[in-house]
C-alpha cells in the first residue's frame, strides 16, 4: 500500500506543478515592489516564508523546491534566517522520510515529487549542502536515513567501484537539455562527498579529490569548465558552480572564466546569458526551441547572475562593482526579483511558459 500511496503523491504533486505553470502563463499576475534592488529582495524573502518552509516563487512555483533553496540556505543564514531555514530542513526531512526518498520537490500536502518528471542527480547534494552550511543538527533517525539515501544515490548514478558519473537521463539545473554528465553534476557530487565527511556521514566512500580532478582532466578547456563530456561550449550552470561551492578555488582559473565572459559578451546588457549554441544540445520533450525558444540559450538568468556576482566579489573582480549595478537596474525595472528574461532584460514569454516573478534566489542578492 505504501508504494501505492507514494506514487500517487508524485503524480498529485507533479500535476499541482504543471498546472500552475499553465494558469500562470495566461491569467497570473506580476506584482511589483517598490524599493531599491536589496529593499525589493528583502520584501520577497519576507513573503516567500510559509510558516513551515520557504517556497520557491510568488508565481507558479508555490512549492518548496530543493535545488533552489540549497543554492540560498547559506544565504538565508547570513541574512539572519537560520531558525527559519532549520525549520524548512525539519519540515522537508520529515516528508522524505515517510516518502523514502529525496526528491527536487515537495508541495503544500508533503507530496514528494520531481520536476521535471526525471530522478534529480543534486537533490541529495543540496540537501546536505544546506544541513552543513546552516550547521543543522542531526537526530539519530535522520542520519540513518541519509546515510541509506547515499548508499541508493551511489547505486542509482555513480560506478560502484571508482564513483565515477555514469551515463543517464535525470534531472539537473540546465533542466531543458540532456546532458552527457555536465561538469555541474560533477561539482555537485564533489560538494556531496565534502558534506558527508563534515557531516560525519557514513554512506558516501569516495573522496571530494575523486571530483576535483575530474573537473581538471574532462571539463576544464583552459577558459572554463565545459557543459558536459560531448560538448565544449560554455553553460553558465556548469562554468560557474565549481567555483560557487568552492569545490575549485583557483583564482587563475578564475580569472580565465571570468574574462572569457566578458570577452565573449556574456555580461554585456545585464549579467548573465545562460550559454552559446543551445543547439547543440538535445532539448527534453516540450521544453525545447518550439514550444520554449531560447529558454536555455542567450536569455539572462537572474540565478546565474548572483553565482556570477558572488564570485566577481569573493575574488576581487574589478567588474564586480559595475555588474551588481547592472542586475539592480533589472531587478528594480521590474519591482521583481525575475527568474529570466529576455536578452535586452523584457519578461520572458513563450508560448506555453512566462518566466516566475518573485525567486527566492533574491537572498543571493540581498547577502551581496
Amino acid at each position: 500500500m505504501k508504494p501505492l500511496i507514494r506514487t500517487v503523491g508524485k503524480v498529485l504533486g507533479l500535476i499541482h506543478a504543471e498546472s500552475r505553470q499553465l494558469y500562470n502563463r495566461y491569467f497570473g499576475t506580476i506584482e511589483r515592489f517598490e524599493g531599491s534592488a536589496k529593499e525589493i529582495s528583502h520584501q520577497i524573502i519576507d513573503r516567500l516564508w510559509e510558516g513551515n518552509f520557504y517556497r520557491t516563487s510568488l508565481g507558479h512555483f508555490n512549492f518548496f523546491w530543493m535545488r533552489d533553496f540549497g543554492t540560498v540556505a547559506e544565504s538565508l543564514v547570513k541574512l539572519g534566517h537560520q531558525e527559519k531555514v532549520h525549520h524548512t530542513l525539519h519540515w522537508a526531512l520529515q516528508r522524505y522520510r515517510r516518502a523514502g526518498t529525496i526528491t527536487l520537490c515537495i508541495d503544500h500536502a508533503g507530496n514528494t515529487f520531481n520536476a521535471p518528471a526525471k530522478r534529480s542527480v543534486d537533490a541529495l547534494p543540496w540537501l546536505l549542502h544546506s544541513l552543513v552550511v546552516s550547521d543543522y543538527e542531526l537526530n539519530k533517525g535522520e542520519r540513518k536515513f541519509l546515510d541509506k539515501q547515499l548508499i541508493t544515490y551511489i547505486k542509482s548514478y555513480l560506478d560502484p567501484l571508482t564513483g565515477e558519473l555514469q551515463q543517464g537521463s535525470y534531472a539537473e539545473m540546465r533542466d531543458a537539455v540532456h546532458y552527457d554528465r555536465s561538469a555541474y553534476s560533477i561539482a555537485l557530487i564533489a560538494r556531496m562527498a565534502r558534506c558527508a565527511e563534515l557531516l560525519k556521514l557514513t554512506g558516501f566512500p569516495f573522496h571530494p579529490q575523486i571530483y576535483q580532478a575530474e573537473l581538471m582532466h574532462n571539463y576544464w578547456n583552459g577558459r572554463y569548465f565545459k557543459a558536459d563530456r560531448s560538448t565544449d561550449a560554455y553553460s553558465s550552470d556548469s562554468a560557474l558552480m565549481p567555483f560557487f561551492l568552492d569545490v575549485i578555488n583557483d583564482s587563475h582559473m578564475v580569472k580565465r572564466t571570468c574574462d572569457y565572459i566578458t570577452h565573449a559578451k556574456l555580461n554585456s546588457v545585464y549579467p548573465l546569458q545562460y550559454g552559446e549554441r543551445d543547439r547543440e544540445f538535445k532539448h527534453r520533450l516540450g521544453m525545447g526551441t518550439i514550444l520554449m525558444p531560447n529558454y536555455t540559450g542567450t536569455t539572462i538568468w537572474t540565478w546565474h547572475a548572483t553565482f556570477y556576482l558572488h564570485i566577481l566579489k569573493r575574488f576581487k573582480r574589478p567588474e564586480y562593482k559595475a555588474q551588481y549595478a547592472k542586475l539592480a537596474e533589472l531587478i528594480e525595472r521590474h519591482g521583481t526579483y525575475p527568474e529570466l528574461v529576455n536578452p535586452d532584460g523584457s519578461w520572458y514569454y513563450v508560448p506555453i511558459y512566462r518566466a516566475d516573478p518573485g525567486m527566492v534566489w533574491a537572498a543571493l542578492f540581498e547577502e551581496l
